[in-house]
């Protein structure tokens, strides 16, 4: 016998259930009621299981309407092709990444000269406090949050490319910018770690209390030194990210 809570074995029974299919995406689940028949449970108990499940952003609940499966449409992203520019664009990167997935990207944008916290200025080798220009856009995915992204650039950038600090956009996006310019991004170093929203985070993103988010920083080198620290926060329940390293001929065609 389980020494796990009931609640806790409802939820975990109700969630081997929603990954293997027998409750789909937008399916509805059974009443309440039904539940506490099924698992010889009050309806407090029931009701607490699926609460769980609310907070893991498996399951949503609506007044009246019962609960529904959370209809989790996961975007992959290339993080080795993100920003190559042998590869064609439409726009920046995270456009044309989002339109080929069949997809529609939004995103706004706040620009500011800020001072550079400390993680940042390690990675850039400047004083901490020292003028960056902060270029922070939040993203949506078919008008779904899908990430944050804060990318610090050196004050000495300006000099070369006015435009980082401008309000708005880039369309053909910053990395090509700045290579227009003869200040190439020639290699980078990716840090990629996990943890819990922060409560800014969580409003951003829309993310339920048990929903982790993936946190990207990518440091940018041009010849000569780093060019930019880029850290993006995505929701941890509808990103997947993958890297193409050394040579895939024996991988065939990519899964659909």
């Amino acid at each position: 016998m389980s020494k796990q809570p009931k609640y806790r074995q409802v939820a975990d029974a109700l969630r081997r259930e929603i990954d293997n299919g027998t409750y789909p995406p937008g399916s509805r689940l059974p009443s309440e009621s039904e539940l506490s028949a099924r698992f010889d449970a009050s309806r407090n108990t029931v009701r607490s299981g699926l609460g769980l499940l609310v907070s893991q952003g498996l399951i949503s609940s609506s007044q009246g309407l019962g609960y529904e499966v959370a209809k989790h449409e996961v975007f992959e992203l290339n993080a080795s092709r993100f920003e190559n520019l042998t590869f064609p664009q439409n726009g920046d990167a995270y456009s044309t990444d989002v339109t080929n997935a069949g997809r529609r990207p939004s995103q706004t944008f706040r620009v500011e000269l800020q001072p550079a916290p400390a993680y940042q200025a390690e990675r850039l080798r400047v004083d901490a406090g020292s003028t960056t220009v902060l270029r922070f856009c939040h993203r949506f995915v078919d008008d779904v949050p899908w990430s944050t992204q804060a990318t610090h650039y050196p004050e000495w950038l300006l000099q070369q490319g006015p435009r980082l600090a401008e309000p708005g956009d880039i369309a053909e996006g910053t990395t090509r910018y700045l290579a227009s310019l003869g200040v190439e991004q020639i290699g980078y170093f990716d840090e990629i770690a996990t943890r819990m929203p922060t409560p800014e985070e969580a409003r951003l993103l829309e993310v339920g209390a048990g929903v982790p988010v993936l946190l990207w920083t990518r440091t940018g080198y041009s010849k000569d030194r780093p060019i930019r620290c880029t850290v993006t926060t995505f929701r941890g329940d509808l990103n997947r990210m993958n890297y193409e390293i050394g040579n895939l001929s024996a991988r065939g065609e990519e899964p659909q």
